[in-house]
């Protein structure tokens, strides 16, 4: 049954589409408004023994404008087809036409073997980059075992700012080629003020075997 409207303590509210129900700042009744935090579906890609994965704004259906200021991509099970192959983006300012955007970044690393040996929570210097156009690795040392992936996520803040640097993170679980668990930590900037409208996926060596990529755009 459709909701038309709620009466609490005599005060009417009548709520539009898009809208959401909340009490008021004096909570003694309620008021409608924008519902905040939501997060809405934009595109998802599935790999086929891809070389890369583009999410370009104004592409096939793409949306990585200021529609959102925060978008996250969500990684699901992502194979690789090359043993100790490493899993990459980068950012377009040109809608895809050069990936090469200046990066700054740590990289923070901690894995478990099979056979109980660990390593960190600790700062990996291998994988950081310094004022660097390099692709940037999210997850380094991936197995191309049939039955291994990886999943996580990255987050990309503001854009298509013209005023500040674009800010992002990621963590990623996956096993690595020596048959360890592994969590993988980034984060960083792209150090300029040139909106990034493409966003880049792909493997250090070899092809995405398998996955899916699903970008979404966040209130």
């Amino acid at each position: 049954m459709a909701l038309n409207k709620l009466k609490f303590n005599s005060l009417n509210v009548t709520p539009s589409a898009n809208e959401a129900i909340k009490f008021n700042s004096s909570a003694n009744g309620f008021e409608t408004g924008s519902a905040g935090g939501s997060m809405k579906f934009i595109k998802k890609l599935t790999a086929s023994s891809s070389g890369t994965l583009s999410f370009v704004d104004g592409s096939s259906d793409v949306v990585l404008d200021n529609t959102y200021k925060e978008y996250l991509f969500i990684f699901k099970n992502i194979h690789g087809a090359t043993e100790d192959a490493e899993f990459n983006f980068q950012g377009s300012t040109d809608t895809g036409s050069n990936y090469n955007t200046t990066i700054t970044s740590l990289a923070f690393q901690a894995n478990q073997t099979e056979g109980g040996s660990t390593y960190g929570p600790a700062y990996n210097t291998g994988w950081d980059l310094s004022e660097s156009t390099n692709f940037q690795t999210l997850f380094n040392n991936l197995d191309a075992d049939n039955d291994e992936c990886l999943n996580g996520f990255l987050s990309l803040f503001d854009p298509s700012s013209t005023t500040f640097t674009k800010h992002f993170l990621s963590r990623i679980a996956g096993v690595t080629s020596a048959d360890s668990a592994q969590d993988d930590y980034r984060a960083g900037y792209f150090n300029t003020t040139s909106a990034i409208d493409a966003i880049q996926f792909k493997m250090s060596s070899g092809n995405i075997d398998a996955g899916t990529i699903t970008l979404y755009g966040i209130n």
